[in-house]
């Protein structure tokens, strides 16, 4: 039997981004040898993966890719388990690699996605993500993607750091306004373009609320349903894009739509993620769990 030093076992956990006991079991099985253990291992990395994706992932990035001529791109959501992997440059490479896939091949969803030949690889996604688990040790999934194709526009994009993206599809203006709407959309958050895109329940719920509170105030039953579209209107105001004020607006007043007119531009149609939105995160309280291991050894 060969004998298995701690720094074989590091040397392959290093390779593969295994934990410590599977490597060190490996290289037993092995018998010492680094290649036989490691194929080993990569021969169980879809097993790996599948243990993996039980676990939340709520960290990632977004990332986005256009096609050279503006006509075409996508924005994509990759999440993962920890900020530190979130950080990791084969991660966000396949990120990127994920959103030029579905801008060259529009997958009808995340299955038909999976099965595609990634871009600038060898492969599928499914297996570059695969592999990527092994490497890394996390959970990584595909969380979502939305693709935009214009025949008459442009598409623009913007990434606040890695956690928030944005697809912008706009006509009209120059390649600095597509930027700068994009940046508002990620500063202000945006809704929809206009009211038509607002969900009706959200506006009869602001309805509600305004006339409920006018009622309390004592104000006249006449007044309420004026006190309701007023109260309904600025809601909208604040939650359209094209009623928001600019965030870079000079004079502080003049709003997107206003903007948009006075360069002769229109915008069709934005998509806006921000990782790990919608995702129930677990919080770990170790405070708690300390305090509770200390109760239960007292007895």
């Amino acid at each position: 039997m060969a004998e298995i030093t701690a720094g074989m076992v590091k040397e392959l956990r290093e390779a593969t981004g295994l934990g410590m006991m599977e490597c060190k079991k490996a290289l037993v099985e092995a018998n010492g040898d680094f290649k036989v253990a490691e194929e080993q291992l990569r021969i169980k990395s879809g097993a790996k993966a599948s243990k993996a994706s039980s676990r939340v992932t709520a960290e990632g990035v977004v990332s986005t890719f256009i096609s050279p001529d503006a006509k075409t791109g996508a924005v994509v959501e990759v999440n993962c388990e920890t900020d530190f992997v979130a950080k990791n440059e084969d991660f966000a490479a396949f990120a990127k690699q994920v959103a030029e896939t579905v801008t060259r091949n529009n997958p009808a969803d995340i299955a038909a996605l999976s099965e595609m030949k990634i871009a600038n690889g060898d492969g599928t996604v499914e297996e570059t993500r695969k592999a990527l688990v092994m490497k890394l040790g996390e959970n990584i999934s595909v969380r979502r993607f939305e693709r935009y194709e214009t025949a008459t526009g442009r598409l623009s994009s913007y990434l606040h750091g890695s956690k928030i993206g944005v697809l912008l599809n706009f006509s009209g203006g120059d390649d600095a306004l597509g930027r700068d709407i994009c940046m508002h959309i990620a500063a202000s958050k945006p809704k929809s373009v206009d009211a038509t895109g607002v969900d009706p329940e959200e506006i009869a719920t602001e309805r509600r609320i305004a006339i409920e509170k006018a009622k309390e105030s004592g104000k006249p039953e006449a007044m309420l349903e004026k006190i309701a579209e007023g109260t309904v209107q600025k809601f909208l105001k604040e939650v359209t894009l094209l009623g928001q004020v600019f965030v870079k607006a000079e004079d502080g007043k003049q709003t997107i739509e206003q903007l948009l007119k006075s360069r002769g531009a229109t915008v069709s149609s934005f998509r806006m993620f921000v990782v790990g939105e919608g995702i129930e995160k677990k919080v770990e309280d170790y405070a708690a769990e300390v305090a509770a291991t200390i109760a239960a050894a007292k007895g």
